[in-house]
């Protein structure tokens, strides 16, 4: 049958969206192609203004066109603006577009959601945001966002971040920095080396733009988009925030006026709470045990309270405030235990950390900004061993980070001001999972087993929560999750552990299994990696633009004394099997008994690293002989 094309229709078609576009330039078919190739979302125009009036004047313009392409692209459609006492938002609506460039909503500021940037408590009340919510009824669709604040703090002028993200293209996106009373400050480029940034900029004012740039298109096991996105910082050499005026062009100088202006005067505690910790640390010399004590104190005492990134002010909630409602945000909760930690000789340093668990992002060495850091932690000084206090966590060991801000520069205020220190890294086999097991295969093949496993360092992080855990979730979580690989499988008793002293996370579990292996008339076949399989296969990329990232290193160590069915006859083991790379290495050897019972023992380690894209090919070939290997079965004969 011959395809018929309708062309005046077509033609029409196309003329309506042109002559729309020379009015609005929002319908989607104008998009180019090499644009739409990869995205979920394509950013038609995204250009902020910076007006920096005076050191206690700014005002914020911002302007987002963006195109929804897809389900996947609606992380992208964000729409909200945060104020408080020093900010005001003096403009704010969106306009939503479908494919054609037709309008089809309209928002004003007063159709925006007002609610408070904190998830409980009263102290931080006058820290709001108002956001839109808006369900989309087809693909694609266009959000015009447009916002305006004006606010004495400019102690943090907005970063330009041109590209928003993975499989997101960029048609424009431009930041203005408008300088007339010519204050000084600081910039830093980093990663535009690679990107067609233009900028015509003066000592006193920027203005850069990015044109035309395709989505880059995410690959697994690659480095964070913060080390090849493009990134400006911007900061003024003399400023105000939170009512407090301010100036420095280093670390140091920073650490002096956060202490100095930011928090001098936040530490006073009522003398009953004094009295109180004095109390529980009588007698003890250490000042390592005082804090242990202390830090339990506080974590009984006090509760966390969320605070949205960026809202809420640099500085904390005085101490004697956080006493007395016991809650916090991580500034408050930090400040609090510095000061309980003051009253009973123990010298302790507030600490602002980039907190990323999905990322180790490091304060840039050479270039000191407020804008650096999204959480605050405490850091007690111990004569080259440094410990580091999280003070959001109600149980979370002494001295434990994890991995939400473990192995990355951060910056301490220390009396001498301030100084970029490198937290406690978790590496390798630090990373450990030991697991013993007796197994005993039943004739009908069926299982049962008594098991030990002891996780420490991230593995611990991995699993600690378990103890908070009701029996049904947790049984859930052991068949849902951890042993999803094995239908059938019921946990019939379970004892867990949490020694926070030593920071070790004990399971013991006995474990049943109905119709494990495959039976029948001529063997007994069943696969021997019960409880710890690990089958993954890295995604194959036919051109790999990337290089090799493994974030986190690991070792596990499995042990399992495996007792024949009555009846069987145990054949010859299979040999020891080792594969080694500079990815880590794996290991399996099987030990006969006696005529009914052989011991399966796998050690298996993975190193953290940063590898050539070359490599990528290498390390899935390593992941894919291990995940053939975790499948390994024995057969059993009759005797």
């Amino acid at each position: 049958m011959k395809r018929i094309i309708y062309l005046p229709l077509l033609v029409s078609l196309f003329s309506i969206v042109s002559s729309f576009s020379q009015k609005t330039n929002y319908a989607a078919l104008l998009i180019p192609s090499d644009l739409k190739e990869n995205a979920n979302a394509v950013i038609r125009d995204n250009s902020v203004v910076i007006t920096l009036d005076d050191v206690d004047e700014m005002i914020v313009h911002k302007t987002k066109v963006i195109t929804i392409l897809n389900k996947l692209g609606n992380r992208y459609a964000t729409t909200y603006e945060g104020y408080d006492d020093n900010t005001k938002i003096t403009e704010l609506s969106t306009v939503i577009y479908d494919a054609f460039g037709n309008q089809i909503k309209k928002y004003k500021e007063r159709d925006f959601i007002d609610v408070s940037a904190v998830d409980g408590g009263t102290l931080y009340s006058d820290s709001r945001v108002k956001y839109l919510e808006y369900t989309p009824v087809s693909y694609p669709y266009t959000i015009v966002f447009e916002s305006e604040y004006k606010t004495s703090s400019t102690g943090y002028l907005p970063n330009w971040y041109p590209i928003n993200g993975y499989f997101v293209s960029i048609e424009k996106s431009s930041y203005v920095l408008k300088n007339p009373l010519k204050i000084k400050f600081n910039k830093k480029e980093k990663n535009f080396k690679g990107y067609t940034i233009e900028n015509s900029n003066t000592d006193y004012e920027l203005h850069v733009i990015l044109k035309n740039q395709p989505a880059v298109e995410y690959e697994e096991n690659s480095v964070s988009s913060n080390d090849i996105l493009p990134k400006l910082m911007v900061v003024p050499q003399n400023f105000q925030t939170d009512n407090v005026p301010g100036s420095y062009s280093n670390w140091k100088e920073l650490g002096v006026w956060m202490n100095d202006s930011i928090l001098f005067g936040k530490s006073d505690l009522g003398e009953a709470t004094k009295l109180k910790v004095l109390s529980l640390v009588e007698g003890v010399e250490d000042p390592i045990e005082k804090a242990k004590i202390v830090y339990a104190f506080m974590q009984s005492k006090t509760r966390y309270i969320s605070v949205q990134v960026g809202i809420g002010g640099i500085q904390p909630i005085a101490a004697n405030e956080v006493d007395r409602v016991s809650y916090g945000d991580c500034k408050g909760l930090t400040n609090y235990t510095k000061a309980l930690l003051d009253v009973v000789g123990v010298q302790s340093n507030y600490v602002h950390v980039e907190a990323n668990r999905d990322d180790k992002v490091s304060f840039d060495t050479n270039f000191a900004s407020l804008a650096q850091g999204n959480h605050v932690i405490l850091n007690i000084p111990n004569k080259g061993n440094d410990i580091w206090l999280e003070c959001t966590s109600q149980t979370i060991p002494f001295g434990f980070l994890g991995d939400f801000t473990d192995d990355r520069n951060v910056l301490v205020m220390t009396p001498e001001g301030g100084v970029i220190k490198r937290t406690p890294a978790y590496k390798n086999e630090t990373n450990l999972q030991e697991l013993k097991g007796k197994i005993q295969l039943e004739k009908n093949g069926s299982l049962t087993a008594s098991l030990n496993r002891v996780s420490k360092g991230i593995q611990y992080d991995d699993k600690s929560f378990y103890e908070n855990l009701s029996k049904e979730e947790l049984t859930k979580k052991y068949k849902s999750n951890v042993w999803s690989y094995n239908n059938n499988l019921e946990i019939d008793a379970l004892d867990l552990l949490n020694d926070k002293e030593n920071v070790v996370f004990k399971e013991d579990l006995k474990v049943s299994i109905k119709n494990y292996a495959s039976v029948n008339e001529q063997e007994y076949l069943f696969r021997v990696n019960v409880f710890n399989r690990n089958s993954f296969i890295p995604k194959r990329y036919r051109s790999r633009k990337l290089p090799l990232k493994i974030s986190r290193g690991y070792k596990d160590v499995d042990q399992y004394e495996i007792k024949i069915p009555e009846g069987y006859v145990l054949g010859v083991l299979p040999p020891e099997k080792v594969i080694s790379s500079k990815f880590g290495t794996y290991k399996v050897t099987f030990t006969k008994v006696d005529d009914t019972v052989f011991k399966y023992y796998k050690t298996m380690m993975i190193k953290e690293g940063v590898y050539a894209k070359e490599d990528y090919k290498t390390y899935r070939s390593f992941r894919r002989s291990i995940a053939k290997y975790e499948n390994l079965r024995i057969a059993l004969t009759l005797k």
